[in-house]
Formats: C-alpha cells, sequence, structure tokens
C-alpha cells in the first residue's frame, strides 16, 4: 500500500494516488497529502487506479478531503478509475451522488 501526491501547476491539478489497500492505515499520509498545499482553484483528483481494497474508514477520509477541497475553494473534486468493487462499494455509499466519479 502506498500513497503520492503531485501538484502540476501547469494543468491546475493535484493528484493523489492510492496504491493497494485504501484503509485506515493511510490516514496521515493521507491527509500530508494536501493539507499543506494551497488547492484554491486548482483541481483535486483522487486516483484509485491502483487500489484494490477500500473500507469505511477510506470513505472518512474521502469525505475529510472533500470537505478541504469546499472550504479552501478548490476547483473540483474527482474520484478517478476506481476498481469495478471499489466503485460499487463507492455507488452503495452514495458517493457517486456527492463526488465527480471518472471511469
Amino acid at each position: 500500500m502506498s500513497i503520492s501526491s503531485q501538484l502540476d501547476q501547469d494543468s491546475g491539478q493535484l493528484i493523489i494516488s492510492v496504491a493497494g489497500r485504501f484503509d485506515y492505515s493511510l490516514h496521515r499520509d493521507f491527509r500530508a497529502c494536501y493539507e499543506h498545499v494551497s488547492v484554491e482553484g486548482i483541481q483535486l483528483i483522487l486516483d484509485l487506479s491502483s487500489a484494490d481494497y477500500m473500507d469505511s474508514s477510506a470513505l472518512g477520509m474521502m469525505l475529510l478531503l472533500k470537505e478541504h477541497a469546499e472550504k479552501s475553494q478548490a476547483e473540483a473534486l474527482t474520484i478517478r478509475k476506481p476498481s469495478p468493487a471499489i466503485l460499487k462499494i463507492l455507488e452503495i455509499a452514495n458517493f457517486d451522488k456527492l463526488l465527480k466519479i471518472e471511469n
């Protein structure tokens, strides 16, 4: 399991990528990816294309990221390429109604 972030000021995107398990063990690292970055006017992308597992704590972390994006006036928050299993979890939790999900 790993997490990384990349700020691309040319495209105006902060991409946070999760690989492997997306669970509570990533809480501090996940928050550190966006906490000290000025996201005003940029698009936040949570890339889940390499994530193979997600639990309820990951859903909570995603809500915290959404809240941070709204408070910091980010342009948008998009979930990118979740696996079919993770997409199903997001849909069951109605996250498809809260966030833009890009396949």
